[in-house]
Parts: C-alpha cells; structure tokens; sequence
C-alpha cells in the first residue's frame, strides 16, 4: 500500500483565522445544550476551500477548516460526522505534494473528496492517476449512476465545474465508477469504506445539482441532523471588532462599494461613530463622477466621509517588491518602476495596494496619530483572500492575483495586529444580506462590486506585443478548430482530434459547417484559473461577417481552452469578419489620455445598462481596453495607434465561479448591440469585442 503521509499527532492550531467565530457561534445558535454534528475541510489549496465551508453551514451543519495534513487522531479524538477533502493545484505524484495522514480514510468517517481530494483517494487505494492529453476547465456535462447515495433523487445528466489536467486511468480495488465526463472518470464510490469522490467542483454554482450534492453526503451518507443555523453571524462580527479594537480608534477605507459600506457599518454599531474614522481615497481611476458619488451617497447614510485626492500620487509611487525569479531563486528586493510607466499586472496591483497605506499613513500624520494609535479597516472578503493565496484563508493555494487589501504592506500590518477585517470570512452575497440587516439601503447592498484599483486594473498595459514559441501553433490549431470541416489533414488536426471527444468533434463540425468565422490569436495575455492555478494566456478573437449565433460562440468558448491549454479567454469581435491577422499592439500605459477613453467607454455602457434596466441582471461589468488595432493591412505599414474594448458581463452569486451573459437569454441582444454603438463613437477605438468566457477558465478581471 503507499502512503504519501505519515501519521502525525498534529495540534489543532493549525485552524484558520477566523474559525473561532464560528465556534462562538455554535455555542450562542446550541438549541437547549443540543450538540451540534461537526464536519471537517481539509484544505489542500483550492480556490474553492471556503465556498465548500460557506455551502455545509447553509445547510444548516458546523463546519472546521484544517490543513490536508491534519491528524488522523485529531479527526477521531474530535468526532466529526463527516470529512470533506478540498480539491487544489497540486498532482498526487509530485515531489512536493500535499502531505496527509492515510489513517483519516480509515476512520469509519464518511469522506467525500472532491477534485485533487478524489484523485489523493484513489491513489491512496492503490488507483492510477495520470495526466491525460485533455484538460477540462469549465462547466461540462456529466453522466452520473442515480443508484448512488451521492446522486440520489437527481437526473442522471447533469451540468458541473471541471478543472483539472490529472484523471483517474485505473480505479483503486473496492471503488466502482459512479459518474463520467465523457471518457474520463468523474466521480467514484466505495460505499463500504463509506468513501465517495468526485472530479468536479459541487461547492460552486456552475455544478447546478452541487448543493443537492453535498446535501446528500451529509444527511443520506453522513446522517447529519442539520440542526446549525447562522442567524448570529452579525452579533459574532460585532463581538470580535469590540474585542480586536478595545479603546483604538479605526481608520476605514471606503470605495463606495458595498463591502467597505457594510464595513463600515458594522464598525459604527459596534464601536460608535465617534471613534470610526471614514475616508474615501480618489485614487485617479474611478469611473465617471464616482467619488462624488461616494461622497453624497455615504453622507446621506449619516457617515462623516473625508475624501482625499490623490490621483498625481498614485500616478508616480512606486514599490518595493520582492523578485523571486532571479537565476540562482535568491529572493531578491527591487524597486518597481513607476505606477504609469508599469506593464505588468501584479506589480501595478501591488503599487496600488501600498501606495494606499503610504497615503493613510499621511493622513493620519496630519491628524498627530500613526498606524500605531489607529487600526486599520477593509472591507476584505474571502475571496479576496483566496485569490491572493493568503493563508488567512488557505495554506496552500495558488495565487491567482494580488488584490489590493491583500499585499505585503497589508500582510505586515495584519502581522502587527493593526488590519481589522470583519468581513474576512464572508462572500459578496452574504455581506448583501448583512447589509440589508444593518439597515443600508438596496442602492447601496445592490450595487454592482468596482475594483479598489479601479480603471487600472482594466487597461491591459504593454510595450510590446506577447508572442512567445508557441504562438503561431497555437493560431494555426484555432483556425484548424473553428474551420474543422474544412481543416487539412495534418498531424496538427490528428493531435487536436486526439485531445477531443467524438462528441466534441461532431460538435466542431456541425458549426463549422453552418457558420463561416474567423479566428485571430491575440498578442496579449489574461489572467486566467486553470486546475486551482493562476495562468497568463493567450486571448482568442472569434469573428464573422455574419449575425453572431450565440450558442456556437458560447460552445466553442467552452471548448477551445479545454483543447488549447495556452488560451485562457475567448471573444467575439463586433462587425465584420477580421481578414488581417493581428501580430503587433498599440504600446499603452496608464497615461491621463488612455484613462479618460476608458472612463468614458466605461460610462456609456453603464448609462445603457441603466436606461434598460439592466443593472440587476448582471452581476458586474467590467470595461476593460486592450492595446489591439484590428482590420490593419501589414503591407500598407499603418502603425498600430488604436485600442479595443471589451464588454465583459459576469453573472455569479459567489464570485467564486460565473458566467458571461448569454445575450437574448440573460440579457435582451439589443442592449449589447447599444453598447457596441455607442462605444464605436467615442475616438481612438478600433474595434468592440464581448467576453464569452466563463470562470473559469478566465476570471473576472482581465488583470
């Protein structure tokens, strides 16, 4: 048998920061003394660890979040009902794989594994895992055996979230196979061992069953009561900023979005107005008259908001950041160049963030106090957190993007003890419920989330174009996969038919030979989540002189990352069909003038989603530009001098996952096309393009 942990007596210590609210909390929600049955999530690096735990406590069950390499003692000595096994980054066979204790699949505890969780079970059993030419990443359709307890009362077809590279090839003795992606093995069973896996994510909302799911592992295989409610979430807040704080006054830092408003909200009841400190910073790449805004609107809720103006200062700060890709991997200190004159993505979130406290840090020197007489307050969520790979919220997650409450200036504040963040352990449409409890108003709880670096953040910034060894392959495979009926026979088309399924092919031909479309690679990069891990990849362009059919485009964006690994994001291009292909970009930094285009870009497309009301259909929409001139003849030697927007519509409760909005079924076509038009006017724009990329495989943003 071969184990890829050793039994440890590990303390409990390991336990996230924050678990011990919700242990308050069990004890103030006891009914009559009544024990509440516990579940354990052993985290072994998922984007989606937290979303598992949110999901069991709205089921009405406790929950803990432990470390993968938690004890097997400690799991018994405590006396779960039931274990959960996160999915993560990591393969089972690699070096520096996750530890864990074997002795916790041989407690009599039901586990349920999901993603890497399954495939460590499997392993664990004697199975095979192995990396197959195929990679799933997004919302597929599965097959599962309704005779499980897992799917039981379910259909047996059914939409879920997979990402992974890693597949089962041969299933561990006492297992059978209990649901399929095609040919790969998506979920399995020993029902004996009361053991149960499964590839996909059913903590998110893109696995439509999901929470039928775990609702069946935890009352048909677990026999939870379900007995746990979470009615006391805003008095566990207000508890823990009372004893966090004590006799400081705090500092927060309000956007205007709903998280810093219902931050600082809770701070005011918790604490009282007179010893909250309220500021909004104009950083120079707010929307349109959006500090105003902020302003009157949080004034009128009754908050003493002093609005700081700091655009020249963001424009020109820089950082230090430590630069970890030196040849002999020394860590090494450098100073970053300044924010407008910076091209690369983290290094402009991390200026941000720490330009942010420098500027606190002055404000409170005008007032004769310090970060020491102060405490700081976010309005930090959880997935803020996850992305950022803190280890507030997980120990071994990838980092997807810094955000800008989440640096290493903030990190050392936390380490001090001066970052308070109620908010820590909650997600967007949760705050919106503790919002509404708190008495804010629906214009405030609704709004769509703004990032706090603003614009920044959605102006793809480059000096020149990304076309590394692997472009003009991976340009031929697209148009080889768009134009498959058509395709020449070559070992490129044998590879891709290879890394396909028959359906898939089948699928490739039926719209390839209704539709005549045009794919462009892109020579920029995304910011994407594949397999639990950050990628920077290339962006499809799909275009045609005919109307968009919607649901060939949104197929095929579901597709092409699936097959075509280096592609992280794919879109349509509005108008006529792209002829030429796009080999160079327009050089774009965080000037004034590129900031003012996409401001007022940005504005339109609000202002339509408002006259339509639309704003509540969608859950944001982010504009963002990119440095590509289309339609540029390279014979004639015209210069790349235009830029393109994007319309990316995001549809999610959690933030987690999401989708793009299907135009004509989540949002009315027509309101798309005005976008498309009235953008087209505003100067210096080449061409409009609409995201039709889920998450993942891209995120949110495109930064």
């Amino acid at each position: 048998m071969r184990m890829r942990g050793t039994s440890r007596d590990l303390s409990p210590s390991h336990k996230l920061r924050g678990e011990t609210a919700v242990r308050e909390m069990a004890a103030m929600n006891g009914i009559n003394g009544e024990r509440h049955d516990l579940v354990a999530i052993l985290d072994a690096g998922a984007q989606y660890g937290k979303v598992i735990d949110r999901k069991v406590r709205e089921l009405s069950v406790e929950t803990e979040i432990h470390p993968l390499h938690i004890s097997a003692e400690y799991l018994r000595a405590k006396a779960f009902k039931a274990i959960i096994i996160s999915g993560g980054p990591g393969s089972v066979y690699a070096e520096n794989a996750p530890t864990y204790d074997p002795g916790m699949l041989r407690l009599g505890i039901p586990v349920l594994g999901i993603c890497y969780g399954l495939q460590l079970m499997n392993y664990e059993f004697g199975g095979i895992i192995e990396r197959k030419s195929a990679r799933e990443d997004g919302q597929h359709e599965i097959e599962v055996d309704t005779t499980s307890r897992l799917f039981q009362g379910l259909k047996s077809r059914q939409k879920v979230l997979l990402t992974h590279g890693d597949s089962i090839s041969t299933v561990a003795d006492g297992f059978r196979i209990i649901s399929r992606s095609g040919d790969i093995v998506s979920g399995i069973e020993d029902s004996q061992r009361r053991l149960y896996g499964v590839q996909f994510h059913p903590e998110v909302d893109l696995s439509e069953h999901g929470k039928e799911i775990l609702r069946n592992f935890l009352f048909n295989c677990a026999g939870c009561v379900g007995n746990f409610t979470m009615v006391n979430r805003e008095a566990a807040c207000i508890k823990e900023i009372r004893e966090f704080v004590g006799d400081h006054r705090v500092l927060s830092l309000v956007s205007g979005g709903v998280d810093s408003a219902v931050c600082t909200a809770l701070l005011h009841k918790a604490i009282g107005r007179s010893k909250v400190i309220a500021i909004h910073i104009d950083n120079g790449f707010m929307r349109k008259d959006e500090s105003r805004c902020v302003e009157e609107s949080l004034q009128a809720l009754g908050v003493d908001l002093k609005v700081l103006h700091a655009a020249q200062t963001f424009y020109n700060s820089h950082t230090t950041i430590v630069d970890k890709t030196a040849p002999d991997a020394t860590p090494r200190k450098r100073r970053t160049k300044a924010l407008n004159m910076t091209t690369k993505p983290e290094e402009k979130r991390k200026i941000i963030g720490d330009t942010f406290v420098r500027v606190c840090e002055e404000f409170l020197r005008g007032l004769d106090l310090t970060t020491k007489d102060v405490f700081l307050a976010q309005g930090t969520l959880r997935p803020d957190l996850i992305e950022s790979a803190s280890s507030i919220a997980s120990t071994k997650a990838d980092v997807i993007k810094t955000h800008h409450n989440d640096t290493e200036l903030i990190r050392a504040l936390r380490q001090q003890g001066h970052v308070i963040e109620p908010l820590k352990d909650f997600h967007k449409d949760e705050v919106r419920v503790l919002g509404v409890s708190l008495g804010l108003p629906q214009a405030v709880v609704q709004r769509h989330p703004f990032p706090g670096p603003g614009l920044a953040i959605r102006v793809i910034c480059a000096e020149e174009p990304y076309t590394g060894g692997d472009f003009k392959e991976t340009e031929v495979a697209l148009g080889i996969l768009i134009n498959f009926c058509r395709a020449p026979h070559t070992q490129l088309l044998l590879r891709l038919k290879q890394a396909t399924t028959m359906e898939e092919q089948s699928c490739l031909m039926s719209i390839s030979s209704k539709l005549d479309l045009k794919a462009n690679l892109l020579p920029i990069k995304s910011v994407g989540v594949q397999g639990d891990c950050r990628t920077y990849s290339y962006v499809a362009a799909i275009s045609s002189d005919e109307p968009p059919c919607w649901s060939s485009l949104f197929t095929l964006s579901k597709l092409i990352p699936r097959v075509l690994h280096n592609v992280n994001r794919v879109v349509y291009v509005f108008g006529s069909a792209v002829h030429h292909p796009v080999e160079d970009i327009t050089p774009t930094l965080l000037t004034s003038g590129v900031l003012s285009t996409l401001r007022q870009c940005d504005y339109l497309a609000q202002e339509v989603l408002r006259i339509y009301n639309q704003v509540q259909h969608v859950s944001q929409l982010p504009i963002i530009m990119v440095p590509i001139h289309f339609d540029r003849n390279p014979e004639s030697r015209e210069p790349s001098s235009r830029r393109s927007i994007v319309i990316r519509t995001f549809i999610t409760s959690d933030f987690m996952t999401g989708v793009p909005a299907i135009p004509g079924e989540h949002i009315p076509e027509h309101v798309i096309f005005e976008m498309h038009t009235k953008i087209m006017k505003v100067p210096g724009i080449s061409r409009v393009l609409y995201d039709l990329t889920a998450k993942p495989p891209g995120t949110t943003e495109w930064e």
